[in-house]
């Protein structure tokens, strides 16, 4: 696979809404589940989940914040921050050179959620004139290209919670095949709203809190909301601009189960087929990876599917690699989380910081990895591998590689 430059970061969850309070607050291993305000949620099975309490939408005109859903203000915003952080101005590039991939997993559903009622108690004319282009998947995707002006080659993903690393497979995939010289590329994903946690807790997947991946008395995965942007570039491309790069995509990987309609093949098939194939693209050796950034989704054979496929590919090496679920300490992201990890494991490359997976207490016998228990780790990070997991049986993983 072609290296592709990463080049800026746009990050916007509960820890931080911006890459440096971020960084702060996860390096510090602390947790971001709290409960839930914004609607009451007591007659749910959860009423937790990691909450953003201070997004700043100063920057966006009003009239555009009435038409778009939490999750396209989110991502807007992320994009913001994400081509400050890259230094890269639009208005100098071809705009058809540009594309724009993102991923979620549910939609703008408070949008949809209240412009429902409405239909049912107020009858068609209560409902808003924007509801359509407001909760749709691609409405970030829209949104985006619309602000900027990007007109190049683009996609949304809608793949449960591999969606945000699929898209950024895709466009990696993309910037290599010379379509584009650059792409906008990560998820968002506003799941704290009442149908969309019915429809978390209907899954059977959901935990009252705390959220602790691969921990025996483990139940589950908490929500959280929030986006991740990343700015790719074509190598020749951000060297020619002479911008900071954080890193590369080196290697993607995807495969399905075909096993059950909810739960993962509890032998992790489809996903050491996905991690060896992320390794093969990148050129990597199983021992040169010195980090996983894992899925971590926190349901029994979620975890030990995971933690078999990660042994069947590196064997005794297995061991040896920190396997960390950082999402522990904001909730999962869903569609998002891919990018969220992401830009997480950039960050540990770049500080020599593992982060921790907090919340960790009992050792399950069957998940006996090395799982960077509540504190983070110094150790130096060259090559790593993110791993993402959908509903259905859905494999996605990148490999990553420091300047």
């Amino acid at each position: 696979m072609k290296n592709i430059a990463v080049t800026g970061i746009g990050i916007v969850a509960s820890p931080g809404v911006s890459k440096e309070e971020f960084w702060q607050n996860i390096k510090a291993g602390k947790s971001f589940i709290s409960p839930i305000t914004r609607f009451d949620a007591s007659r749910y099975l959860s009423q937790v989940a990691g909450q953003i309490e201070n997004l700043n939408t100063n920057h966006l005109p009003r009239r555009l914040l009435k038409k778009m859903d939490r999750f396209s203000v989110m991502a807007l915003t992320a994009t913001e921050e994400a081509l400050k952080d890259a230094f890269l101005d639009l208005t100098q590039e071809d705009p058809y050179k540009i594309g724009i991939f993102t991923g979620n997993a549910l939609g703008g559903w408070l949008y949809a959620e209240t412009e429902l009622r409405d239909l049912y108690v107020e009858g068609r004319e209560g409902v808003s004139p924007y509801l359509a282009s407001a909760w749709f998947p691609a409405a970030p995707q829209g949104q985006i290209s619309i602000y900027y002006g990007i007109k190049g080659y683009s996609k949304t993903v809608v793949a449960d919670k591999a969606s945000a690393l699929m898209a950024i497979g895709y466009a990696a995939q993309v910037i290599g095949h010379k379509k584009i010289d650059v792409a906008l590329a990560g998820g968002t994903e506003a799941p704290v709203t009442p149908y969309a946690l019915l429809c978390c807790s209907t899954e059977g997947s959901i935990s009252r809190g705390p959220y602790r991946p691969f921990d025996k008395e483990r139940n589950g995965f908490v929500i959280g909301e929030g986006a991740g942007i990343l700015v790719l570039e074509d190598v020749e491309h951000a060297l020619k601009r002479g911008t900071n790069i954080y890193g590369f995509i080196k290697g993607y990987g995807s495969f399905c189960d075909g096993v059950d309609r909810i739960m993962p093949d509890p032998n992790g098939k489809g996903l050491a087929k996905a991690i060896k194939a992320a390794l093969d693209t990148a050129g990597y050796e199983p021992e040169e990876i010195d980090y996983i950034c894992a899925d971590g989704v926190g349901t029994k054979w979620g975890d030990i599917s995971e933690t078999r496929a990660i042994k069947e590919v590196f064997g005794s090496y297995a061991k040896k690699i920190p396997v960390s679920a950082p999402k522990s300490m904001f909730g999962h992201l869903l569609g998002a989380s891919g990018a969220v990890d992401l830009i997480i494991t950039f960050l540990a490359m770049q500080d020599g910081v593992i982060p921790p997976t907090i919340n960790y207490q009992t050792q399950d016998p069957e998940c006996d990895l090395d799982y960077v228990p509540n504190k983070c780790r110094l150790k130096e990070v060259k090559k790593a591998l993110v791993i993402s997991r959908g509903r259905g049986g859905i494999n996605a993983v990148l490999a990553v590689e420091r300047r």
